[in-house]
């Protein structure tokens, strides 16, 4: 296994590390208090990582049986995010909480001896697994943000952003697609600060249009948990204008976005 696999893998680890410590602490009341997130409670938020990260564990250890799976879904017209809704609420908040730790670790222990370059099937295009653990990091960093924002923590910023920035940035050409535009190939230079100081850079550093800023406040902006005016970046040109106006870095629907603070928050 590669390095950067293995690297890929302690972040994925610490990032669920980081918000399990969060939902551990709090009692079953707490975890029903309602989120960002419209018509979800953190419970909710939870049960939906933990049906991802099941069916994200079915995808690398038997990607026939996942196809048949979702060949089943589209067939019965179902939606599997209302799935694990629904069975996530058929459980007590804290028994979601344990389906999660046993989903996480069970994907944990299958990426783990996962070639990088397998292709995963999934809900979306198959990807190569290393594009899929970063997108199971993506995830559960942004819900966890919503998890953070409902009980007032903190949201500790740490270099592990680098993969939801990257995958922001890789995914401009998606946010335009899912809204049913033409994206132009117009370059964009996306320079970032990170964390720890260092200075992230994806992009011709000479484009005219251009975004840059504080890391977390770019990653803030691509999972759709901010709005561009509750942020520093600094975006300039039309086409970097427009994008930053509906990025969005997870699959599935065109996101709606969140309004700026001071109005009221309605967007999963």
């Amino acid at each position: 296994m590669s390095e950067g696999f293995v690297a890929l893998l302690a972040d994925l680890t610490a990032e669920q590390e980081a918000l399990e410590a969060v939902v551990a602490a709090l009692d079953d009341q707490q975890l029903r208090a309602p989120t960002p997130a419209d018509g979800w409670d953190i419970a909710d938020t939870i049960s939906h990582l933990a049906g991802f990260d099941e069916a994200a564990t079915l995808a690398l250890t038997n990607p026939e049986g996942f196809v048949a799976d979702l060949e089943r879904l589209i067939a019965a017209g179902e939606d599997p995010v209302a799935g694990y809704t629904t069975r996530g609420r058929a459980m007590t908040p804290r028994e979601v909480v344990l389906w999660w730790q046993t989903g996480r670790q069970s994907l944990l222990a299958a990426a783990a001896v996962t070639d990088p370059k397998a292709r995963v099937p999934w809900y979306g295009p198959p990807m190569s697994a290393m594009s899929f653990i970063t997108a199971r990091l993506m995830e559960t960093w942004a819900h966890g943000v919503d998890v953070h924002d409902t009980v007032g923590a903190d949201i500790v910023a740490t270099d592990r952003l680098r993969h939801v920035a990257h995958i922001g940035v890789g995914a401009r050409n998606y946010s335009y697609m899912v809204r049913g535009l033409e994206a132009p190939d117009t370059p964009i230079s996306v320079t970032l600060i990170a964390p720890s100081g260092d200075e992230w850079q994806w992009g011709p550093v000479d484009a005219a249009d251009r975004v840059e800023g504080d890391a977390l406040d770019f990653c803030l902006l691509v999972t759709q948990r901010r709005h561009l005016d509750d942020t520093s970046l600094r975006v300039g040109g039309p086409v970097a204008t427009e994008w930053m106006s509906f990025a969005q870095a997870f699959a599935g629907g065109a996101g709606t976005g969140r309004p700026p603070l001071q109005g009221e928050s309605s967007r999963r």
